[in-house]
């Protein structure tokens, strides 16, 4: 694989997957749930995947590999883990690009009067073409895509300061009126559990920022500023974005959102007046859909690369054309990719719901083994001198900490109706997976032995 990623190229890459349509649609079912509190649950999530991010870098950093998460779980537990969790991983992009993309394509098939399937189609081709170039030109293509995002989400924050302060003609200044109108904690820790459940998974996506540092110039040092420049990023995004629709909408009046029009961010924009802001919000929903779709594409290719390398998929998968891309890794994240989407407009019975709540929970397995692989591995870098300058403090406690942070989430979600199902469904997966591991890697011992 090619060295043509920049530190700035994965930092947006990092930035384009955990921003994108969740954050317009979504953010406001955490604020109905906890009222202002939500901010609370933001920095508990935000602080459990700094430090997840902390434990996936040091071990990149020392380790650069496409297979990321997936090779140091291999390393530390054996190749049960590695399978597992690259197959898991691979699975969880799989379902949440179709979903991205299906909701691109019905906001498009509006714009244009065509069915949802052509807008589609077409970028799934385009993406298709963009993953097949040098890895250098996906990064550009990437970088802009979630520069503008970016500039939209600064804009929105510029905007809505200006409106809480009374900058803007025609407006004085709020103060806390919606704020603390009904208390900062209207539904009690109660909502306050609920609103961490809604965005307990808002930052998962910046995992990728790993598998793309095997192909950075310089993976130690272009994961440490990418790690941490797109942890405080987010942190900044989220809860700066929470925090002015706090503060400019009633309490009671914010909820999720189904299209732009409904989205707080929207109707925070037209308290500006500005002329067209539904479909501006309709733009930026879709770039941001479209730039975590390419992301993920790229992700889950690498993955699958990756795999193949370490013999759990077919050998073709670990080929690469002249550019250094994985076209039949590509070809088959692509394919899927429009399976997933047609199973959607298609929706048999009971198996799109469960492949879904999944996918929430296919991140709280992945970062209790980032985590554990952490605790493992952590040793046997520092004893060989492989700790670069990424270097996670608090030895042993910070993998400890993490692992019973994400245990009482599970515990949390065990009680929630909705959320339950994520468990049972990510249980079933999870154990096919293992199941599945069990004929590659007895070829692996084999093929050890072998060589021994």
């Amino acid at each position: 694989m090619g060295n043509g990623l920049k530190t700035r190229h994965l930092t947006m890459m990092g930035l384009g997957s955990a921003i994108s349509a969740g954050l317009f649609l979504g953010t406001g079912v955490g604020i109905q749930a906890a009222g202002p509190a939500v901010l609370l649950a933001y920095l508990v999530a935000g602080a459990v995947v700094m430090l997840v991010m902390q434990m996936l870098g040091e071990m990149a950093a020392a380790r650069p590999s496409s297979g990321a998460f997936s090779a140091y779980a291999r390393q530390a537990f054996g190749h049960w883990a590695g399978f597992t969790m690259g197959w898991l991983y691979w699975f969880m992009l799989i379902m949440v690009l179709g979903a991205e993309m299906t909701g691109a394509a019905a906001i498009m098939s509006a714009w244009f009067g065509v069915p949802p399937w052509v807008p589609a189609l077409v970028c799934v081709v385009f993406f298709a073409v963009v993953n097949l170039a040098k890895v250098g030109g996906f990064g550009e293509f990437e970088f802009w895509f979630a520069f503008i995002k970016v500039a939209v989400i600064v804009l929105f924050l510029v905007l809505g300061v200006a409106l809480i302060f009374g900058l803007l003609p025609g407006h004085s200044f709020v103060g806390t009126q919606h704020f603390i109108k009904d208390g900062f904690m209207p539904n009690g820790l109660p909502g306050v559990a609920a609103g961490l459940l809604a965005v307990a998974f808002a930052f998962g996506g910046i995992e990728i920022v790993t598998i793309a540092a095997a192909e950075s110039e310089d993976p130690a040092r272009s994961i440490r500023t990418a790690v941490r420049s797109v942890i405080w990023r987010i942190g900044l995004f989220y809860i700066g974005s929470v925090l002015v629709i706090t503060f400019l909408l009633p309490f009671d009046q914010i909820q999720g959102a189904e299209t732009a029009a409904e989205s707080p961010f929207t109707r925070v924009l037209e308290l500006a007046h500005l002329p067209g802001v539904v479909g501006l919000m309709e733009a930026v929903i879709v770039l941001s859909l479209l730039s975590a779709f390419n992301a993920q594409i790229y992700a889950s290719s690498r993955l699958c690369h990756a795999l193949a390398r370490e013999g759990d998929a077919p050998k073709l998968f670990g080929v690469t054309n002249r550019e250094n891309a994985p076209v039949a890794a590509v070809l088959l994240s692509m394919f899927f990719a429009f399976a997933s989407v047609g199973l959607q407009w298609w929706n048999p019975s009971g198996l799109l719901a469960f492949l879904l709540n999944a996918v929430g929970g296919v991140l709280i397995v992945v970062w209790l083994f980032i985590a554990a692989s952490f605790l493992k591995l952590h040793p046997e870098l520092v004893r060989r001198g492989e700790i670069s300058t990424v270097r996670v403090w608090g030895y042993p406690w910070t993998g400890w900490l993490v692992i019973g942070a994400l245990i009482g989430l599970v515990v949390l979600m065990l009680f929630d109706a909705a959320a339950r199902t994520q468990i049972f469904s990510v249980t079933a997966v999870t154990a096919v997976l293992v199941l599945l591991s069990i004929v590659p890697g007895r070829r692996a011992a084999a093929r050890e032995r072998a060589r021994r």
